[in-house]
């Protein structure tokens, strides 16, 4: 037997045409990257001392985000994470990390 989904705000109905609506949240559509500021730092709070770059500002959906993350991780030769909108490098990537970016035509700052 499959399982229903909660549905708030609808108990029952007795119309038998009645469909459930789902609010699905829109995904942000990428902007292209001559419109994007993204801000570039080094971050060590809550990494028990290590350092990190971290990249914020970007605008768009989640996969473009991803896709982004492992191109910096690849060339930094390190790992990190990429979600929420931002972009974790590991290590102190900073002019590198802003020399790809605007390399592939981000408006960058930091």
């Amino acid at each position: 037997m499959g399982k229903k989904k909660n549905v708030v705000g609808v108990v029952y109905s007795t119309n038998p045409d009645f469909e459930y609506q789902f609010d699905e949240p829109e995904e942000v559509a990428t902007l292209p990257p001559s419109q994007q500021r993204l801000r570039v730092s080094l971050d060590r709070h809550g990494r028990g001392g290590k350092q990190v770059t971290l990249v914020t500002g970007f605008i768009g959906t989640d996969a473009d985000l991803q896709s982004l993350g492992r191109v910096l991780k690849s060339a930094c030769g390190v790992g990190g994470s990429a979600k929420d909108g931002e972009i974790i490098v590991q290590g102190d990537h900073r002019e590198k990390v802003v020399a790809l970016l605007k390399q592939q035509g981000y408006g960058v700052k930091g």
